[in-house]
C-alpha cells in the first residue's frame, strides 16, 4: 500500500470534512449559492497564491496541464463545478437536510461503479466490502428518524448531482498526472465566478468583508488544498480507492461539530466509527500481486528512477531525485504488490 497516497486522500477528506461544518456556519449570513462562490474562488485564487509565491523546485517536478488535458478538464468542470452544485440546489428546496446527507453517500457508490464497471479499473471482494462498509458508516452517520421527502424531483436532483461528481472524479483521474495544485486551481477559477454570477443574478447581497474572507479561506482549505491533494491520490490509489478513503470526510465533520455547534456524542458517531475503521483497514491491508505486462506508455509526470522508470536523459540526474519529463516506458513484464495506479491500469 503506496503510504503517502493513503495519507493524502485522508488528508483531503479531513480538510474538507472540516470545511463542511465551517459552511454550515457561514450559511447563516450568506446564501448558498454565494457561499459557493466564495468557496470555489477562495480554492481558485489561494492556490494560484500559493503557486506565484511556491519554491519553483516543486513546480519544475510536476508535469503541467497540456493541450490534449483541457477536454477532460473542461468536461470535469462542467460536471463537478457547475452541474453538480446546480442539481444539488434543486434538491435541497425539496429535501430536508437529513434526507440530504443520506442521499449525497451516493458519491461514493457512484464514483467506484463508474471506474470499476465503466473505466474498467480493478478491485475485487476485498476492497468491495471496505468500500461498502465506508458507505455504510456514513450512512449511518447521517441517518435521522422521520427523514421527510415531499417528493421525488428533490432526491432525483440530488442523486444527478451525486452521478455529476462522480463522473468528475473519474474524469479527473485521466489528467491526474498533472500537477494537483494546476488542476484545482482551474476548478476554482472557473466555477467559483459562474456560481458568484448566478448568486448576484438571483438578488444575493454583497456580503460582508469579515464573512466574505472567512469563506474564502474555508474554500481555500476544504475545497481546494483538498482537492489538490485527492489528486494527487487518484494518481496512485486509482479513482474508486480513493473515493472511498475519501468517504470519512462526512465521520469528521461530525467530530468537529460536537465541540463547534455542541451537538451530543451519539451511538450513531460511535458506530459509524467502527464501521469506517472496518473499512479503511480492508483497504489499507490490501494486497494485490501478480504477473503483469506494461506495453509502450510514453508521458509526462513527477517520477523517480524505480523499476518502472529506467530511461536514460541527456544529462546527469542525482539518485532519488524528484522530476517531470516526457519519457518512453519500454515494454516490461513482471509480479510484484501494486495498485491501479497510472502504470498499472491493465486487465485481469
Amino acid at each position: 500500500m503506496n503510504a503517502s497516497a493513503v495519507a493524502m486522500a485522508v488528508g483531503s477528506a479531513v480538510l474538507f470534512g472540516i470545511s463542511a461544518p465551517a459552511a454550515k456556519w457561514l450559511l447563516g449570513a450568506l446564501d448558498p449559492w454565494l457561499l459557493a462562490g466564495l468557496l470555489y474562488l477562495g480554492a481558485g485564487v489561494g492556490l494560484a497564491l500559493v503557486r506565484s509565491f511556491g519554491p519553483a523546485d516543486r513546480e519544475a517536478a510536476e508535469a503541467r496541464l497540456a493541450r490534449r488535458d483541457l477536454p477532460w478538464l473542461a468536461a470535469s468542470i462542467l460536471c463537478g463545478g457547475i452541474a453538480a452544485p446546480v442539481l444539488l440546489m434543486i434538491g435541497l428546496v425539496h429535501v430536508d437536510a437529513a434526507a440530504a446527507s443520506l442521499l449525497l453517500t451516493l458519491e461514493g457508490v457512484l464514483t467506484a461503479l463508474l471506474a470499476w464497471f465503466v473505466f474498467r479499473e480493478n478491485f475485487d471482494r476485498r476492497v468491495a466490502v471496505g468500500m461498502l462498509c465506508i458507505v455504510a458508516g456514513a450512512v449511518v452517520l447521517n441517518w435521522q428518524p422521520g427523514v421527510a421527502v415531499r417528493d421525488l424531483a428533490g432526491p432525483l436532483a440530488i442523486a444527478a448531482a451525486c452521478l455529476a461528481w462522480a463522473i468528475d472524479n473519474n474524469l479527473t483521474r485521466k489528467i491526474a498526472l498533472a500537477d494537483p495544485m494546476q488542476i484545482a486551481m482551474a476548478k476554482g477559477l472557473v466555477a467559483g465566478p459562474v456560481s458568484l454570477a448566478v448568486a448576484f443574478g438571483t438578488g444575493s447581497a454583497v456580503p460582508d468583508i469579515g464573512v466574505a474572507g472567512l469563506g474564502l479561506l474555508a474554500g481555500f482549505l476544504g475545497y481546494g488544498v483538498s482537492l489538490a491533494l485527492f489528486v494527487r491520490a487518484l494518481r496512485d490509489l486509482g479513482t474508486a480507492r480513493t473515493s472511498a478513503y475519501f468517504g470519512l470526510a462526512p465521520f469528521v465533520g461530525a467530530l468537529v461539530a460536537v465541540p463547534l455547534f455542541g451537538e451530543p456524542v451519539q451511538v450513531q458517531l460511535f458506530a459509524a466509527g467502527a464501521l469506517m475503521a472496518v473499512g479503511v483497514w480492508l483497504h489499507l491491508s490490501e494486497r494485490h500481486e501478480h504477473p503483469h505486462t506494461h506495453g509502450e506508455i510514453a508521458h509526462e509526470h513527477r517520477h523517480i528512477h524505480d523499476e518502472h522508470h529506467t530511461h536514460a536523459h541527456d544529462g546527469p540526474v542525482a539518485e532519488g531525485a524528484v522530476h517531470s519529463h516526457f519519457h518512453v516506458h519500454a515494454p516490461l513484464r513482471h509480479a510484484h504488490a501494486h495498485l491501479p495506479d497510472s502504470h498499472h491500469r491493465h486487465t485481469h
